[in-house]
């Protein structure tokens, strides 16, 4: 093995090791998120639904109405709310549309998309209708 090699193989170490933390971040963060809709009263229908436009953090049942929410971790609320973009946000509605397909009202259902931040202590911040059609 040459000098190149090992230190290929050490970078590619480094990024699965960032990519770990930041997987178990981001698990942590739904967590926190999920915690904070449960204390109120809300159910929690899905977590990490995926359909064919994209993938929706969690999925809230409030009495009739359903709640699409994108979770952001970092180190500060301002970094987490910095990393949505408008890309990701029409991910998020179309894979939102996908899923009222499914429900009795359908494209007619009730619904709102917050926006859960979490910083570097675990506390959060929910923007509620953070963004929307």
């Amino acid at each position: 093995m040459n000098a190149g090699d090992a230190s290929n193989g050490k970078a590619m170490q480094s990024r699965r090791a960032r990519g770990s933390r930041a997987h178990l971040t981001g698990q942590a963060a739904e967590e926190i998120a999920e915690r904070f809709y449960r204390d109120r009263q809300m159910r929690v229908l899905e977590r990490r639904w995926r359909g064919t436009a994209g993938e929706v953090d969690l999925v809230i049942a409030d009495g009739d109405r359903l709640i699409f929410v994108e979770v952001k971790a970092s180190e500060d609320f301002a970094r987490a709310a910095a990393q949505l973009s408008e890309r990701q946000m029409a991910r998020i509605y179309a894979a939102a549309s996908e899923y009222i397909a499914r429900m009795p009202a359908g494209q007619d259902t009730e619904l709102r998309f917050d926006v859960a931040l979490v910083d570097g202590q675990g506390r959060i911040e929910v923007l509620e209708a953070a963004f929307g059609l």
